[in-house]
C-alpha cells in the first residue's frame, strides 16, 4: 500500500461522487437512535416491569413506551439486553 500525505488523501476523496443522500441523512440518525436504545437498555434494566413487558410482546411495550414500530430497533433491544 502507498503511503499519501494529507493533500494527496484529500485531493483522492474530493474527486469520489458524492454520497447518497440517504446515506448522509441516516449517518446523521445514528446518535440519536443510539441514544434512543440506550434509554430502553437503560429503563428495562431499572424497571422490572417494563423489562417484564419487553419480554413478553417487545413491539407492543416499545409502543406502548412512545417509540416508533421499527424492526430495527426491536432486534437492537434484544440483542443489547439478551432477549
Amino acid at each position: 500500500m502507498r503511503n499519501h500525505d494529507e493533500e494527496t488523501l484529500a485531493s483522492m476523496l474530493r474527486m469520489l461522487p458524492a454520497p447518497p443522500e440517504a446515506w448522509v441523512q441516516a449517518a446523521q440518525e445514528i446518535p440519536l437512535a443510539q441514544r434512543g436504545l440506550d434509554q430502553i437498555v437503560e429503563r428495562a434494566r431499572a424497571d422490572l416491569a417494563f423489562r417484564e413487558a419487553l419480554i413478553a410482546d417487545l413491539e407492543r411495550a416499545l409502543e406502548g413506551a412512545g417509540y416508533e414500530p421499527d424492526p430495527a430497533l426491536a432486534e437492537a433491544v434484544r440483542v443489547r439486553l439478551s432477549l
